[in-house]
């Protein structure tokens, strides 16, 4: 175990050459026939990178618009000599390896979600999918991130629970109730979907937010049928039961301290943002509020409408989707 001085020695270190693994977005190329009878195959980078029986692999596989790799650029190959050698970052890969070095389960359920997304919505067609380490554990939000058809799991961000050596990389124990094996192929096809998402030509406000996540989920929940509200909504038992118990009062709250077309993020990032509460709501309270708010305005919209998926992740007028709603709680 290192003391505290050396763990922060070390994340110094690790900290010094994270931007290589921003540079490794496309990492873990692997490609899939396109279509209806295509099966998801992970490529899987940090294996490739840090497991010395992969070491001889082709590198022309990850030939990828999306990975800046610089094989002829002595400072960079220092740097990934670098990665290669961090303790922390071998400690995270270790982890991280043992348990999602096999990754099939993962495949076949990610396969059987897109084959109904495809049905839904058949512009969607994904044929690249990658596994990373980033070992950078404060940016939270970027998990999973993907473009129309390139989608990367920083799997690591699944991991973090079990790495007790750093205590968890100081992650607070609502992230980590949200970084389990659970939650990857639902994040996933949250990410989908809000890659799809047409947002407005203009800052957004918090309608337009609870409106996009609002589809994400709803998304989400019907390449997932039988999924529990629970896990749409990253919510415990508890969260969903306060937000169902206090949506009239939530509603009217957000309409009468005018935050429903507010767009200043600083003002709307305590109702939006991961936490393990909404501060202005008090202690007990759900988190992401607005979130939840819109998927039921979707819902309601959606069968009054009978718009396909496809033209409720183009519609850019929130307002709009709000009105034909008729939703109230």
């Amino acid at each position: 175990m290192l003391n505290k001085s050396e763990i922060a020695h070390k994340e110094v270190q690790r900290r010094g050459i994270l931007c290589l693994c921003i540079l490794l977005v496309g990492i873990a190329l692997a490609s899939c026939h396109r279509g209806g009878n295509s099966d998801v195959h992970f490529l899987r980078f940090e294996q490739f990178l840090l497991d010395e029986n992969y070491a001889n692999a082709n590198a022309t596989q990850f030939d990828s618009p999306l990975l800046n790799y610089y094989p002829e650029d002595t400072q960079f190959m220092q740097m990934l000599q670098d990665f290669r050698n961090d303790e922390v970052v071998r400690y995270i890969y270790h982890i991280t390896d043992s348990l999602y070095g096999d990754f099939s389960p993962y495949e076949k359920q990610l396969d059987h979600a897109l084959k109904r997304a495809q049905k839904l919505c058949p512009s969607i067609h994904y044929d690249r999918f990658y596994t990373l380490i980033t070992a950078d554990f404060d940016d939270y939000q970027n998990r999973v991130f993907c473009s129309e058809n390139e989608l990367a799991i920083s799997i690591d961000r699944y991991a973090v629970g079990s790495m007790h050596k750093y205590q968890y990389f100081g992650l607070p124990s609502y992230i980590l109730a949200l970084s389990t094996k659970e939650h990857i192929i639902s994040d996933c096809m949250a990410a989908i979907a809000r890659a799809h998402t047409v947002m407005p030509d203009r800052q957004p406000t918090m309608l337009d937010y609870a409106i996009a996540e609002g589809k994400a989920i709803y998304f989400t929940e019907k390449t997932l049928p039988g999924i529990a509200d629970t896990m749409l909504m990253r919510y415990t038992a508890d969260q969903m039961e306060w937000i169902k118990h206090n949506l009239s009062q939530v509603w009217s709250w957000l309409i009468e301290n005018k935050m429903l077309y507010a767009s200043d993020y600083s003002q709307l990032r305590n109702y939006i943002d991961d936490a393990p509460k909404t501060n202005a709501f008090g202690e007990g309270s759900a988190p992401r509020t607005p979130q939840y708010i819109g998927w039921q305005i979707v819902k309601q919209y959606m069968k009054k409408s009978g718009s396909t998926m496809e033209e409720l992740l183009e519609e850019t007028d929130s307002q709009k989707i709000l009105t034909l709603s008729g939703w109230r709680p």
